[in-house]
């Protein structure tokens, strides 16, 4: 989860180790952890892959070298190649990784965006069946409660998801319709 993220922050911009690492935190602190002993041999081995590369070397105040990082034509496609997939990981993982890709929505297609968000409400949706059959089962009361919170969270999950679809679609229909044919449909409405 921390290459997709550090490859799409690097798209938004490039930034150094130390920006990096504030980014990380400050947009997905919720979703991934982030330390500095993950995040210098992340870059070295993007570096090494070819798909981040040093685009300046400055001195810093205490006389130490920090570089900036830029993303690589590489490193865009393999970004978009994490971003698609659907890797089989655990609940908590998955819905991190998510929230990750969520982050980055502006810069996939609409229909990728779509399938994303129709994969995601989906596991979501057996994921609920099956934890309402667990949580029958529960007969203490500080497990009902914790079980309840979990529906309740699933649940919400749900439901920001459906009203995220709703507005993908809605948005994907607007930009299929060209303007010569809503121009027409005005005109003929207009004409009625």
């Amino acid at each position: 989860m921390l290459e997709l993220a550090t490859l799409g922050l690097l798209q938004c911009e490039p930034l150094h180790g130390y920006r990096l690492k504030q980014q990380l935190e400050l947009f997905m602190s919720s979703s991934i952890s982030v330390n500095y002993g993950a995040i210098y041999p992340l870059l070295r081995r993007l570096e090494e892959r070819g798909e981040i590369a040093t685009l300046v070397t400055d001195q810093t105040e205490t006389g130490l070298s920090r570089k900036t990082y830029c993303i690589t034509d590489k490193g865009h496609q393999r970004w978009h190649q994490k971003m698609i997939e659907h890797p089989h990981e655990s609940w908590v993982n998955s819905r991190s990784r998510f929230f990750i890709k969520f982050f980055f929505f502006g810069n996939l297609e609409p229909a990728e965006r779509i399938k994303l968000l129709e994969h995601r409400l989906n596991v979501c949706q057996l994921r609920l069946e099956s934890f309402e059959v667990e949580h029958q089962a529960l007969t203490d009361p500080y497990q009902k409660s914790v079980g309840q919170q979990c529906l309740s969270g699933l649940r919400s999950d749900i439901e920001w998801i459906k009203e995220q679809l709703e507005k993908e679609r809605y948005q994907s229909d607007c930009q299929a319709e060209t303007p010569v044919g809503l121009s027409q449909r005005i005109f003929y409405d207009y004409k009625d």
